[in-house]
């Protein structure tokens, strides 16, 4: 795709190349994340990282990075590049002509008269990496030698050369294999030519430096452990495979697993496939667990918030599958049940199933099924909203729910600095206390429908519902300012202006009436909407920071009061379209293209990001692949695809 190339003036320049990020992924929870250039630029980069189940499934990464080197007339030419202080030793980047993401990382790299290029896949099925080098064009034999930087430590941490690493190795078929630590699976280097050696001569490389980790204030250095080279004869035309794998593997298998992984990740002719792409990466199958990855590189896989609000898009939305979206649901609710109904500071977490159950129900699942399925834990976790029930949440007799524990964001505003949360949120939240609303209504409804009308539930429940129906606009409610407080505590509404709010207006049962709405609606359209998602704070607050730059602090205080956060462009889109019908159809195109026309080759290269600058002109920021962010863009397409086939 042509948005997704870059040339070779952007590719050397180094400033521009190195916040531009490849990112492979797969269904095992492997991943491959660098730069465009292969210069690791955070402490999440590396060619190969894995879950591993010695270690509670969290995520190591095994192999760094592979240093390319071609000798020819007895000259070495190195394609490697890493930050050293202020120095980038070797300086491959200057050899890039051209780079391309589609289907796989491609790099083209021009020496002299030498056209090379590598590419880079990541197994779909296996905790793999292969990397196909192809010597297009050469006036004579080449020697291709690869020097593989081994890490072998978790992916928020950094190593240092250290006198427990096991440095010896063992030989394998066409390779060799390390394991530096305890626990850990080997790591098994393997190339499918004959003709290759290996040459062990160990050293470690001290201080490469991560320049994201060293702007950002974080330690910024590790030593990492070169056990050699590879080295293998080419000439025009050849092309050899390098693996890395923590399994060993067939060497004659490889140029077919190879020519299979590529084409089974497709061509992507549209913005829509390139979303269902992103959708896929972002769901596991491990272990026989399904689950969702909230971001990569470093955000966790099977987060409670995370899955249930990005769940219909990632499954029902991006490719119709009820029964992906049962199996996660499924595997969620299995291995949550303390947060789903005992304890948690996502307090309105819980309360979101029901909606993920009405989006399943209005894609075309059958109601009566669902509610057989899922009746019992949805009604389970209104019993846990139940008074005394829950330290960090209770109900009161107005039918509101009260959420409260010192020192502690219960929300998903939940950016800490030492200890301190940037926004509380004490007392009755709106979307909290929205998703009550919409909860409560559902149950009933659906207990009405497909049990008996006696029943127990409905007895209880109903009269919570008619209360917190009756108080919520009143406690939420500031007509001066045409908008709904983000909390109520003790000293009243809180008004500043935020998003929170949009989710009393999207749920399918809304506790707030049709002029209210609309009210609310002006306001986040006049305040909080950019092309790149919706401000978490109007820019007219003191509090607002509309650049998420600088210290770990500064990026905090901006983190939820001032970016633009793609996933609130769903719940805004969905209300507009409800309350101004077919004819906001322009505007919310607007609102999306920009992600498909103007950020595809930003930050993650092919990937929607996590969040945006609240400013102009938005830059992107935070997990360069967001499962929320993906989710909403789906969900939108989705609805927009509806509103054409309506207004036909």
């Amino acid at each position: 795709m042509a948005f997704l190339k870059f040339n070779k003036q952007e590719l050397v320049n180094l400033s521009y190349s190195t916040r531009r990020e490849i990112l492979c992924a797969n269904k095992t929870g492997a991943y491959c994340n660098t730069s465009i250039v292969t210069c690791n630029t955070r402490r999440y980069h590396g060619l190969l990282g894995v879950p591993v189940d010695n270690f509670g499934g969290h995520k190591y990464v095994l192999l760094s990075a592979v240093d390319e080197s071609l000798v020819a007339s007895g000259k070495p030419f190195n394609l490697g590049i890493h930050r050293y202080d202020d120095i980038y030793e070797p300086r491959g980047h200057k050899y890039i002509v051209d780079f391309n993401a589609d289907p796989v990382p491609e790099i083209v790299y021009k020496v002299g008269g030498i056209i090379f290029a590598k590419s880079i896949l990541l197994v779909p099925d296996r905790d793999q990496v292969m990397i196909r080098y192809e010597l297009r064009q050469a006036p004579s034999q080449v020697e291709l030698q690869l020097k593989p930087f081994l890490s072998f430590r978790r992916i928020h941490a950094l190593t240092k050369q250290n006198d427990e690493a096991r440095t010896d190795y063992k030989e394998i078929r066409n390779g060799v294999s390390f394991n530096l630590y305890e626990g850990f699976p080997d790591l098994n280097l393997q190339m499918n030519s004959t003709k290759a050696s290996f040459k062990y001569a160990p050293y470690w490389y001290n201080g490469i430096t991560y320049s994201d980790e060293y702007r950002r204030g974080f330690d910024c250095k590790e030593d990492l452990f070169v056990p050699g080279w590879f080295s293998v004869m080419m000439k025009e035309g050849d092309s050899v495979i390098f693996s890395a794998s923590v399994t060993e593997v067939a060497p004659r298998n490889m140029k077919k697993v190879f020519e299979d992984g590529v084409a089974k990740a497709g061509e992507i002719v549209d913005f829509h496939d390139q979303l269902v792409h992103c959708a896929d990466l972002l769901k596991r199958d491990r272990a026989g667990r399904k689950q969702i990855t909230a971001g990569y590189s470093w955000l966790y896989t099977g987060l409670l918030r995370e899955t249930l609000r990005a769940l219909p898009g990632l499954t029902l939305y991006a490719d119709g599958d009820m029964k992906e979206f049962e199996d996660i649901l499924d595997d969620l609710i299995a291995h949550e049940q303390e947060r789903l109904l005992h304890r948690t500071t996502q307090v309105e977490a819980p309360l979101t199933l029901p909606c993920a159950l009405q989006s399943y129900i209005e894609f075309g699942a059958d109601a009566r099924k669902v509610w057989k399925k899922y009746g019992g834990i949805v009604k389970d976790i209104i019993e846990s909203y139940s008074p005394g029930r829950r330290e960090e949440v209770t109900l009161h007799p107005n039918g509101l729910l009260w959420a409260q524990k010192d020192r502690t964001a219960l929300s998903w505003m939940n950016a800490y600095i030492d200890g301190v949360p940037v926004t509380e949120r004490a007392g009755y939240q709106v979307e909290t206390n929205a998703f009550w609303y919409n909860a409560l209504s559902f149950a009933i409804d659906m207990e009405r429908r497909f049990s008996s009308p006696r029943s127990a539930f409905i007895s209880k429940w109903t009269p919570v519902r008619d209360e917190c129906a009756r108080n919520f606009q009143p406690t939420f409610w500031y007509p001066s300012g045409g908008y709904l407080a983000d909390y109520v505590d003790n000293s009243g509404q809180n008004l500043d202006v935020r998003p929170n709010q949009l989710y009393a207006l999207w749920v399918p049962y809304s506790p707030v009436d049709d002029d209210v709405a609309f009210s609310v609606i002006h306001v986040i359209d006049r305040e909080l909407v950019t092309k790149r998602g919706i401000r978490t704070l109007s820019p007219r607050d003191v509090k607002y920071k509309g650049v998420y730059e600088g210290t770990q602090t500064e990026r905090d205080l901006a983190y939820q009061q001032g970016c633009a956060w793609p996933f609130l462009l769903e719940p805004y889109i969905g209300v507009s379209f409800r309350i101004k019908g077919v004819a906001f159809y322009k505007r919310a195109e607007w609102l999306c293209e920009g992600f498909f026309k103007e950020d595809l080759g930003k930050h993650g290269v092919g990937a929607f990001s996590e969040l945006y600058d609240g400013d102009p002109p938005h830059e992107p920021h935070g997990a360069i692949s967001s499962a929320l962010s993906t989710a909403a863009l789906l969900s939108i397409d989705f609805m927009m695809k509806q509103i054409r086939e309506e207004s036909l």
